[in-house]
């Protein structure tokens, strides 16, 4: 049995929640538009500057699954407080940084804790609000994060043009240090009192060593070269370690992913869907930041403003999706998502006028912020909430993952095209593709869903039962630090 919590508990986790994931989407993309400005300070590359990025995900990606389930295993609210502790130490090395390597690693601290903070911080939620309004806190504290999401462009590129790209990192500090005072004051204990207090070291090391690699070759092979020697290493060590966890998973006495959440229908099509979904989102960021700059010619700031568009939908995406969920199957919504995003991606090529820019753009935000928004609350209700951070963790690593590949391919295609084409045919093109993709994901989704469910636990014709328990037991809550 789950204890009861009062209003004053539950807005108290809420607000340390939402407060720790809007600061962590307003880092990642805040810094995208301060890399030049980095490089310049430093005396370094425009790629050697761009290592503020690629540590950063490596760090984070491979902390997504190991992160939720310690808060599984071992506690949510240790887990969250640790995790945000962190990212707020790394946002003051980074803003006190003396130079590139000191600045690197502390984005690894921060990727670190950001890692553990965010499939947390979702399972905090699912835990601590009771079912009738669990889905709508989460897709509040979602909307919120994608406050984060929409206005890091305009904060990266105001503070890097104005008193500098350290802001960025000064900014956070007070706002992560208050995300931490209020866990630890408000936020309760949760666990899975199903699983041993231990961990699957042997298949953490593996699973960390595979995304490692991955992450690495993803995020350097433009700049090394997809046939270097060192991307195919690494690829090749992805690939050694993803095969020996997932041999380790399939014999170990307690695995760190449990092989049944693949065998979820709604969850496998909805962390599917999300992923793309995500894939699309990282694109037409990437692609109208240049085509913004380059094409148009706008500053950074100037830029921005122009983020602010979306800005609004995207925020709006976390409430709305929690509202669809109430009324339509996660994977209809998911579907409905995608065929927006899609249209958008295709529509924003092909427009020309300022104004029409600015609404297609808009609509973009929509759709594909709902798309991975909504991804995050439809895989809490279809897995049992003391699986909660597990099942977060194994969509965050998939969207993060596939986000990170999406944006090479794009930089590699535009690269690739822009001998033949104008900058601005090769963005255009990118878009197309990432709409037709984006199109096809939804029929497939729509096409899937119809088909009989293998297993009972599937429910997705039911929008309010969509839940395949992967044990049935209940979680285990206690107010403050809690005992076990």
């Amino acid at each position: 049995m789950r204890a009861a919590f009062s209003p004053a508990a539950r807005t108290g986790a809420f607000v340390a929640v939402s407060l720790a994931l809007f600061c962590i989407q307003l880092d990642f993309f805040a810094l995208n538009l301060a890399v030049p400005g980095i490089a310049e300070e430093f005396g370094v590359t425009a790629s050697a500057a761009q290592w503020t990025l690629s540590a950063y995900m490596l760090a984070v990606g491979c902390c997504f699954i190991v992160g939720g389930r310690v808060g599984d295993v071992f506690g949510r609210r240790g887990t969250l407080l640790a995790g945000t502790a962190l990212f707020t130490a790394g946002s003051v090395g980074c803003a006190l940084a003396p130079d590139l390597r000191p600045l690197v690693g502390a984005r690894i601290v921060q990727g670190v804790g950001a890692g553990f903070v965010f499939p947390v911080a979702v399972s905090v939620i699912t835990n601590v609000f009771p079912e009738t309004t669990r889905t709508r806190a989460l897709g509040a504290a979602f909307g919120i994060a994608n406050v984060g999401t929409a206005l890091g462009p305009f904060v990266g590129g105001g503070f890097t043009e104005g008193p500098g790209w350290r802001w960025i990192f000064w900014l956070l500090v007070p706002l992560s240090a208050l995300s931490l005072v209020v866990a630890y004051g408000c936020v309760p204990d949760s666990f899975d009192p199903g699983a041993p207090r231990q961990l699957d070291l042997a298949g953490a090391l593996a699973l960390v060593c595979a995304l490692a690699a991955l992450t690495l070759a993803v995020e350097r092979g433009s700049a090394w070269g997809w046939d270097h020697a060192r991307t195919l290493t690494l690829l090749s060590v992805a690939a050694a370690a993803g095969v020996l966890f997932a041999l380790r998973e399939r014999t170990a006495r307690h695995p760190l992913v449990d092989s049944r959440l693949f065998r979820n229908v709604p969850y496998v099509l909805v962390t599917g869907m999300g992923s793309v979904g995500n894939m699309g989102y990282a694109v037409t960021v990437f692609v109208s930041t240049l085509y913004l700059q380059q094409v148009r010619g706008l500053t950074p700031i100037q830029a921005g403003v122009v983020f602010l568009a979306p800005a609004v939908l995207v925020a709006c995406s976390g409430p709305l999706g929690a509202r669809l969920s109430g009324r339509l199957p996660p994977t209809v919504v998911m579907a409905l998502a995608g065929a927006a995003a899609g249209t958008g991606m295709i529509m924003l090529s092909m427009v020309t006028a300022w104004w029409l820019y600015v609404v297609v753009f808009a609509w973009c935000g929509l759709g594909l912020g709902l798309g991975w928004t909504f991804a995050g609350v439809a895989t809490q209700r279809v897995v049992a909430p003391e699986r909660a951070g597990e099942a977060s963790g194994v969509l965050l690593t998939f969207l993060v993952t596939l986000g990170g590949v999406a944006l090479a391919a794009a930089a590699a295609a535009i690269t690739a095209m822009t001998p033949q084409r104008t900058p601005e045919a090769a963005y255009d093109a990118i878009l197309r593709l990432g709409g037709a993709v984006i199109l096809a994901a939804s029929a497939v989704v729509t096409v899937a869903r119809r088909r009989p469910a293998v297993q009972s636990g599937d429910r997705d014709g039911d929008p309010g039962g969509d839940r395949d328990r992967l044990p049935a037991a209940g979680s285990r809550t206690t107010h403050g630090r809690g005992t076990r």
